[in-house]
């Protein structure tokens, strides 16, 4: 494969007629093989088929969220919004095909049964007949994100887009993180009515989405769409019940304990609940380059594999992570195929989340690379569930290198990682937990979400004061700045699970690192090619879905969080 930087892989918009045809031609050579010599070779010519589609859609989707202003990708972002939805009727004739296959006995034995799973997914959640719904579901969550991009806050004498603004969110004086929360709030209530309408019109897209599919709505549609191979609903519902069980009381010890640090009345105002120590949360020390000079550090020493893995990714500039005007928020991990290496997004803004950044996307990241030559390409990534254990992971294996990151606030991140990995899992499970209420009731105004959401605060993050203050948070609004919500619907239960699995590596890293690494390795190297609960157990690891696997975690989460020396930090 070509090694070349990111700036220079070309990218030229692709004649999609003739890539259908093209689909449709291997599908007929898939029917009419007389071996699975020649089956074998339609589906590999079909896999460099979508490694060069895959690589060229990427190539414009980053390239439009490094800059929303930039007018080529943004029609180029607008054609694949528009025409990405046609290949999946070619797609699905494929999909058919080789479901139908007389030498499907062959592909399975030499590539397991999981890409016969998913096929049957994917042609359980595709049909024409919801083309359009598909192609102005794009557009709306495209809208969502460039409103979101194009924030320009003024603040102290400057303008910030929310990213930017996020450092004075944490600030240490009080006045000026409370004004930063409002203003921030200002400008999502300034622009409400914009994301009332984008969710309501997304709602019933989907719900229509699931319907003409044969389901009562969109939440069956929304779990294909997933690959949710071994688990289901009942099962997230045992998930949920355990979170309220037992991370919702080791929380709410937490947020006293953070309370009585700051001289704070309990429960917290959204502004304080955001400090963690009255001497302001943990800050990396250095500059971006520093930042990134020590994820170097981290991984040429972490293994052989990383450290491979890692100057690859900087001697390609596969990284774009500096917070710029018209940059889209957030940050992601994807792969251009065609050239076997990942891709790394983000909005550095001096905190935490910066060497996060460095640790959880890289996570993403080096997993992809270590499985770039997987065949089917599908089974590079795992479950969305799955990929989130090798980032929040690496996350925990990143501790030993943190007085490079932090300096002299190294204390008070490796206590504040902890217990922010701890207190996560009851907002991200809330954000589940919503978005099964919406589907089940399409047919919800605005303001009876609104009050759903307020109504789960209550019960997933009870030390929350819903006092009035910042009306946007205290109104039940807050879910409208997590973009999961909008765009990948039923995504975020994937980081609670995974967090919880990474909250079991980081129980192994405190007895062994060594042998936590062997077992981050054992679950990496597998790749996608087994359904989530196999890779865990083929690992050696606990299933999130057993009771005892949350208990346990949570046992040893708050034992440490309690005996942690804190002495001299204010």
């Amino acid at each position: 494969m070509e090694k070349l930087k990111f700036k220079d892989m070309p990218y030229e918009r692709p004649d999609l007629t003739a890539t259908c045809a093209r689909i449709d031609g291997l599908t007929a050579r898939l029917k009419a093989a007389q071996s699975y010599a020649g089956a074998k070779a339609a589906f590999l010519e079909k896999e460099d088929l979508e490694k060069e589609i895959d690589t060229l859609a990427n190539l414009a989707f980053i390239r439009h969220s490094i800059d929303t202003r930039d007018a080529f990708y943004e029609a180029e972002r607008e054609f694949w919004n528009e025409n990405l939805p046609l290949l999946q009727a070619p797609k699905q004739a494929w999909t058919y095909a080789l479901l139908e296959s007389p030498f499907r006995p062959d592909f399975e034995a030499e590539y397991g049964t999981l890409m016969f799973l998913n096929a049957e997914l994917e042609a359980r959640a595709f049909s024409e007949a919801i083309i359009p719904e598909m192609q102005d579901e794009n557009k709306l969550t495209t809208e969502y994100a460039k409103l979101i991009a194009s924030a320009q806050i003024p603040f102290q004498g400057s303008t910030y887009t929310l990213s930017q603004l996020t450092p004075f969110k944490t600030d240490a004086d009080d006045a000026v993180r409370l004004a930063a929360w409002k203003a921030e709030g200002g400008w999502y209530k300034e622009h409400q009515a914009d994301l009332d309408r984008i969710y309501d019109e997304l709602t019933h897209l989907r719900d229509t989405m699931g319907k003409k599919l044969g389901h009562g709505g969109y939440t069956p549609l929304g779990y294909d769409r997933m690959q949710r191979t071994c688990y289901d609903k009942g099962d997230i519902e045992k998930f949920r019940s355990a979170v309220v069980s037992y991370l919702v009381p080791l929380c709410d010890d937490i947020y006293r304990a953070q309370a009585k640090r700051l001289g704070v009345a309990y429960p917290l105002s959204f502004a304080d609940a955001a400090l963690m120590f009255r001497s302001g949360n943990p800050r990396p020390q250095g500059t971006s380059d520093d930042i990134i000079a020590n994820g170097k550090k981290f991984y040429d020493e972490l293994s052989p594999e990383t450290s491979e893995f890692f100057n690859i990714m900087l001697d390609q500039e596969l990284m774009d992570v500096l917070s710029t005007e018209g940059k889209e928020g957030g940050g992601y991990c994807t792969g251009l195929l065609a050239y076997g290496v990942p891709f790394i997004f983000a909005n550095f803004n001096g905190t935490q989340g910066d060497v996060e950044v460095i640790t959880h996307e890289a996570g993403h990241a080096f997993e992809a690379y270590m499985n770039r030559t997987r065949i089917p390409i599908s089974y590079i990534w795992g479950g969305m569930e799955s990929c989130e254990v090798h980032s929040m992971s690496m996350e925990f294996f990143a501790w030993p290198w943190c007085e490079g990151f932090f300096g002299p606030d190294t204390r008070k991140y490796l206590y504040s990682h902890l217990a922010s990995g701890v207190t996560f899992i009851p907002y991200g499970t809330m954000v589940d937990h919503f978005q099964h209420i919406v589907y089940e009731k399409p047919e919800m105004t605005p303001a009876e979400r609104h009050a759903a959401w307020k109504e789960l605060l209550g019960t997933y993050m009870p030390w929350m004061r819903l006092d009035g203050d910042i009306p946007f948070y205290a109104e039940g609004e807050g879910w409208q700045r997590q973009s999961h919500i909008y765009e990948s619907p039923f995504y975020y239960i994937d980081y609670c699970l995974a967090q919880t699995v990474a909250l079991e590596f980081w129980a192994l890293i405190q007895d062994d690192q060594r042998d936590a690494w062997e077992h981050y390795m054992a679950y990496t190297l597998q790749g996608g090619s087994r359904v989530f609960t196999e890779l865990l157990a083929n690992a050696g690891l606990a299933s999130p879905f057993d009771e005892a696997c949350l208990r346990g975690v949570c046992e040893k989460a708050k034992a440490w969080l309690e005996n942690y020396d804190l002495t001299g930090i204010a």
